[in-house]
């Protein structure tokens, strides 16, 4: 199984480029899905600061990919209550993040047809992180037009990586595209 923190989706053509420019941040790996490359690097956040200088000097980055998707959290797991186990045990930590927020949660999976069914799953996260939002006392609500933020879940076989963005965020860096 491949280790990794972040997923990149290449264009067309600019698979091999995307990976060598990529690969001065950490180690890419090839997958077996056309044109995504994983890779590891040490820190997401540190990640994203030295993506955004790079592309502030040279935007050239962005004709080779069509998203770029770092994880905050990434983790193996084995069969879908293996994935919500762990989902359950890290989302209501942005409780906080998303209080009197609106928000929404979109899962981009690759393989296990079938197994991991992505609304099935976007609508579990929804309602763990709506069930820690009324814990905490501060409700959030699900919205599609003008969210606050998005989390966004990405699935490479069995690994799972997720991530929290902010408006300000989709905004800052425009490679994330979690839509």
């Amino acid at each position: 199984m491949l280790d990794w923190n972040v997923v990149v989706s290449a264009k067309e053509r600019g698979f091999t480029m995307a990976k060598d420019i990529l690969s001065a941040y950490g180690r890419t790996r090839r997958t077996h899905y056309h044109n995504v490359l994983v890779m590891k690097v040490p820190s997401p956040t540190d990640f994203l600061a030295q993506l955004e200088e790079r592309l502030r000097l040279n935007p050239d980055l962005l004709a080779y990919v069509s998203r770029i998707a770092p994880a905050t959290y990434a983790f193996d797991f084995s069969a879908p209550p293996d994935f919500e186990s762990q989902v359950r045990a890290v989302v209501p930590t942005w409780a906080v993040q998303l209080a009197g927020k609106r928000f929404h949660v979109r899962m981009h999976r690759r393989g296990l047809k079938g197994l991991v069914v992505s609304p099935v799953e976007e609508r579990f996260i929804d309602e763990v992180l709506l069930a820690a939002l009324t814990d905490t006392g501060t409700p959030g609500t699900i919205g599609f037009e003008d969210a606050d933020a998005i989390v966004d879940v990405e699935t490479v076989d069995h690994r799972a990586g997720l991530a929290l963005w902010t408006r300000a965020d989709l905004e800052r860096y425009p490679f994330l595209r979690p839509e």
